[in-house]
């Protein structure tokens, strides 16, 4: 089998769809099912929990470097954006929002965290909008955390600062 060449290595940050932004602690070898299998543990320091994915699959389940801070600048401009709610059931758009979330995509992600997004003289969210948006809004200020080498409360700060600055407008 041809060892495919690693775009991954220790020490690095990546964004793994389904968890957000982890670092890779090693890349070990592993015996699976008599199979010697590569793979990259990745740490998600935040939720306690480390995961093992095999090298050659990486890519395939959307596994990706952090993006690139022309992306981080877009995905704040979509921040800044109008929120777009579709007059769809409930039920329907916190799917569309759950699947944007597990892309991975961070364009995606910010759209989630502007259109669930509320100030205090909006109406209240229920509990499962409430839970979508955290979770856009930390899977958002992560990345750009890891991306800007800040801390995520830095991160946080700028996110907010973008979110309110839209209402003032």
């Amino acid at each position: 089998m041809a060892k495919k060449k690693l775009d991954f290595r220790p020490d690095e940050f990546v964004v793994y769809p389904a968890h957000g932004v982890g670092k890779i602690v090693n890349i070990e070898e592993q015996e699976v099912a008599g199979i010697e299998l590569e793979l990259f543990v990745i740490s998600f320091e935040k939720d306690k929990m480390t995961l093992r994915v095999p090298t050659h699959k990486a890519t395939e389940v959307g596994m990706r470097a952090l993006s690139a801070p022309d992306v981080v600048s877009k995905a704040m401009t979509t921040l800044k954006g109008k929120a777009k709610v579709k007059r769809a059931m409930w039920s329907r758009r916190a799917q569309e929002y759950e699947q944007k979330i597990n892309s991975g995509d961070l364009i995606a992600i910010a759209e989630v965290v502007r259109d669930l997004h509320r100030t205090d003289d909006q109406r209240e969210q229920s509990y499962s909008e409430r839970q979508l948006y955290e979770a856009a809004l930390e899977r958002l200020t992560r990345e750009i955390a890891a991306v800007n080498g800040a801390e995520e409360t830095v991160a946080a700060k700028e996110v907010d600062d973008v979110l309110m600055s839209r209402v003032a407008a």
